[in-house]
């Protein structure tokens, strides 16, 4: 079950990422075709088919070295700022070790235990039970927790789901989640402007004149119907490649959690405690999608990101030889006493070093420097 640090998932991991930015590249060229198309339907709608392409592909190769470069500006920007938006859209915020003691102490000990830079640790007010991690460098990493998770779960299943977190950020899951994100919101983003853009000519069109023959007519309207479908294909690719991402990487970050907690039994707990009780209200489904659990299914299961809870409950049984309590009615209601003195407990202060043989001596206080061995000394 020592899945964690698993070198062939992480550089399958890798080639899909580079996989995933060039897939994104050909699909912003499709879209640039098919919006040539549209264009050159309109601004002559009496040409042939066979013209408007032969336009619409002069205009591609044209226009090529532009769309590359704002391709690139564009990923350079969500590069840059994806998790400010993700903040502004889930409202996550970090926290300090004074501020979340038992939270940051719990990461903390995990990445020390490995030696793993300690990401940064936010906080989304939320009753939901749920937590993601985000980022595409070391610099950026980050996990969120909701509040609801925090006041649910106990130190041991925490510590469960922080690993599971820092299992996706070790194993390369998380950069390649993000960067399928950026690709379909790309994506759509053009499909619905070129969608736009189609509607709004087809109606001028559609009161244009009418005097030329069929065949030319046809010749238009048949490059419309063409850059729809590959608007529509690129569009239909963006999600597939997204959803296609191998659900395994959560049955590997299940693993990697028990690998670091040495605790299968805690993980199963709150796998069972998170069960349909991790809906993000008023998140998209991109951010959904990292999470630890993801109650959106996708159509049949075909396009789920996540596999059933029990199917990964029944793998941490088989494998690491978990016990599984079965699915839970109900939680009990978080005890405020017992949450306050657990913090109180985790943000108590260390007690001061003693001082060994070959440590600094300290500065005797001020009134000691001037009292002699017999006495206070007069001046």
């Amino acid at each position: 079950m020592a899945a964690y640090g698993l070198y062939t998932h992480i550089r399958s991991n890798r080639r899909r990422s580079v996989a995933l930015l060039i897939g994104l590249l050909l699909l912003v060229y499709l879209m640039t075709f098919a919006g040539a198309l549209i264009a050159e339907a309109f601004l002559d709608d009496r040409a042939s088919f066979d013209e408007i392409v032969a336009r619409a592909l002069r205009d591609l190769i044209g226009s090529a070295p532009f769309v590359t470069i704002g391709t690139a500006i564009w990923l350079l920007i969500a590069y840059r700022f994806h998790q400010r938006m993700i903040d502004a859209l889930t409202g996550g915020h970090e926290v300090t070790r004074r501020e979340q003691p038992r939270l940051y102490n719990l990461l903390e000990n995990l990445c020390i235990s490995r030696g793993i830079p300690m990401p940064k640790l936010k906080i989304m007010d939320s009753a939901a039970l749920n937590a993601f991690a985000t980022g595409l460098n070391q610099k950026q990493y980050s996990i969120t927790v909701t509040s609801g998770l925090m006041d649910r779960l106990n130190d041991a299943e925490l510590e469960a789901v922080l690993a599971h977190e820092l299992t996706h950020i070790r194993n390369g899951d998380v950069r390649m989640m993000v960067i399928a994100v950026i690709m379909a919101g790309v994506i759509s983003f053009a499909a619905e402007i070129f969608f736009r853009m189609m509607f709004r000519g087809g109606m001028r069109m559609g009161r244009g004149s009418s005097s030329g023959g069929s065949d030319r007519k046809g010749g238009a309207g048949a490059a419309i119907l063409l850059a729809v479908v590959l608007i529509a294909v690129a569009w239909f690719l963006s999600l597939v490649i997204r959803f296609a991402l191998s659900r395994s990487r959560e049955f590997l970050a299940d693993a990697g959690a028990v690998e670091l907690t040495k605790n299968p039994d805690a993980m199963i707990m709150a796998l069972r405690k998170i069960e349909n009780r991790g809906e993000l209200e008023g998140v998209t489904s991109a951010v959904m999608e990292m999470c630890v659990d993801n109650p959106r299914a996708g159509f049949a299961d075909m396009f789920a990101t996540h596999p059933p809870m029990d199917r990964r409950i029944d793998a941490l049984v088989r494998m690491a030889g978990g016990h599984d309590p079965g699915p839970l009615a109900s939680l009990p209601e978080p005890d405020p006493i017992e949450a306050a003195t657990r913090e109180e407990a985790a943000g108590a202060t260390q007690p001061e070093p003693q001082q060994g043989p070959w440590s600094e001596p300290q500065p005797a206080p001020e009134s000691a420097a001037r009292d002699g061995p017999w006495g206070p000394a007069r001046g």
